[in-house]
């Protein structure tokens, strides 16, 4: 190919098809020539492709192409009933879909937790085994209440929302692995059963519950619900449903455990100011609590009441994102 020839044949509709696409609006022939110049555009940049060893002359008419489709097309642009159809519809459908697996997650954990607390509270020689005798003695004396103090509140905020956003996001990630799932689980039912067994041990239970449960509530659900997603994906692969083969059972698994991972980022951002702000608050206990499981209630309505009634009505209308070409007078 003679690449200067074909440029020269070609380069007066590129400029056309480039003044064109700048162009805010277009009259009814305009339109018509813009599209006709992008089918054009796009044959000729198959030709250079598999012809031409210029990687710029590509990249130009690549990237003209792709603006030119865009303004027939149209743009996209961020719209509040997209946030609203993910707030109302997909994410309380698809924590609803998924609530057998979370509560059974929950069930279990509380189960295994109640139990090491029970267990270490009643032999205390334990807790030494565990993380020392000098180390147990510092966490009844201050260190369990002087963590939610040691840091100013927005930073303190900050670290736990990201860390256990860390954590579910292993837990969704490996879920189809299993195992690492109830490795992580493990690991966090140990931590909770050993403090709050030494903490009751030595007769600081209101000390640990009236710490825990305001924001541990809701947190600890956050944990459970991306476990309970991550499992369901793993049990996709395992045992996908009859009519889907196991690449799809798990695609749909997938998708939702994608719409679940962006929903927990905002509980875990409420959980976390829940424990800066609202745990370590100069409050009586009962009133920390009440603001804490009012909160958990609130989202185990959303979860449950609007995710069921989210997952059996139709799904809500795709707003409109495209603002496509527009006739009109020309500038």
């Amino acid at each position: 190919m003679d690449l200067d020839a074909y440029v020269a044949a070609h380069g007066a509709e590129w400029r056309r098809l480039e003044q064109l696409t700048g162009r805010r609006k277009l009259d009814s022939a305009e339109v018509d020539e813009l599209v006709a110049l992008y089918q054009h555009a796009a044959t000729h940049l198959s030709v250079l492709r598999s012809r031409s060893p210029d990687p710029a002359l590509v990249n130009r008419l690549s990237h003209l192409v792709l603006t030119a489709r865009a303004r027939i097309t149209g743009r996209s642009r961020p719209s509040w009933a997209a946030v609203r159809r993910f707030l109302l519809a997909d994410l309380p459908a698809a924590l609803y879909r998924a609530w057998p697996w979370w509560c059974a997650v929950a069930t279990g954990f509380s189960a295994l937790s109640g139990f090491l607390i029970w267990f270490v509270a009643g032999h205390p020689d334990t807790a030494a085994a565990f993380i020392g005798e000098d180390a147990a003695a510092d966490l009844v004396d201050s260190g369990f209440a002087g963590y939610y103090t040691e840091y100013a509140a927005p930073t303190f905020a900050f670290h736990l929302w990201t860390h256990n956003a860390w954590i579910a996001a292993q837990c969704l990630a490996s879920g189809v692995l299993v195992v690492p799932v109830f490795w992580l689980l493990w690991q966090n039912a140990l931590n909770v059963g050993v403090v709050g067994g030494v903490m009751i041990s030595y007769g600081r239970a209101d000390v640990f519950f009236g710490l825990i449960t305001p924001h541990g509530l809701l947190e600890l659900t956050g944990i459970f619900v991306a476990a309970g997603v991550g499992l369901r994906t793993g049990w996709a692969w395992i045992a996908p449903p009859a009519h889907l083969s196991r690449g799809r059972a798990v695609a749909e698994a997938g998708r939702s455990a994608i719409v679940v991972a962006v929903g927990l980022v905002g509980l875990f951002a409420i959980s976390a100011l829940l424990e800066a702000f609202v745990t370590p608050a100069p409050l009586p206990i009962a009133v920390r609590v009440a603001v804490g499981a009012t909160v958990w209630l609130g989202f185990l309505a959303y979860a449950l009441l609007l995710g069921r009634r989210a997952a059996t009505r139709p799904p809500l209308a795709e707003p409109p994102t495209q603002e496509p070409v527009r006739a009109g007078r020309g500038t």
